[in-house]
């Protein structure tokens, strides 16, 4: 069985428990600290990894490095390592927030900008581009990227949608170009 399709099952499982106990974002925010403190621990992944310690080691490190988290994701993680798919929590994680995004009408975008949106800016754009796509509103991540010259480029999925003055002087050079 492929290993996307196992982090799938695992996800709607939690998915589902977190939705029937009405905690679907307490468990999002706690999976989004898992995730983050797996990637960026090199000493977690490398304890995670070891075939030298036990798995009831393991799982009593990540016990204590996880003692904050919401029950039903600590249990998840101890579930998974018991499982030996201890590599598989990360891919997990993202399979949980897509369903989470979509049960709750929200999409992921990139935009990358000439400079640093505002508060009010990023309501502006998540607003007009959620009711465009069918969603609520956008989790948007702001990327500078001085390459723009002006304008805006924003990335929903696998839709571009280029404002920005970088994107509409190649446009028009291809025009005259043909």
């Amino acid at each position: 069985m492929s290993n996307t399709l196992v982090a799938k099952r695992y996800a709607s499982a939690l998915f589902q428990i977190a939705k029937e106990q009405q905690i679907l974002s307490q468990v999002e925010e706690d999976l989004r600290v898992v995730k983050e403190v797996l990637e960026y621990n090199a000493d977690l992944k490398a304890v995670l990894k070891s075939s030298k310690l036990t798995i009831d080691k393991k799982k009593e490190i990540v016990k204590n490095a996880f003692a904050s988290v919401n029950v039903y994701v600590l249990n998840t993680v101890l579930i998974l390592i018991d499982r030996h798919r201890e590599e598989q929590i990360v891919e997990v994680t993202d399979q949980f927030l897509e369903l989470a995004d979509e049960a709750m009408g929200i999409a992921e975008a990139q935009v990358y900008s000439v400079s640093a949106l505002t508060d009010a800016q990023r309501e502006a754009l998540s607003a007009t581009f959620a009711a465009k796509i069918g969603k609520k509103s956008l989790r948007i991540e702001n990327i500078v990227d001085s390459n723009l010259l002006g304008g805006l480029r924003l990335r929903i999925g696998n839709r571009i949608y280029d404002g920005s003055l970088r994107g509409k002087l190649d446009r028009l050079e291809r025009k005259l170009l043909s």
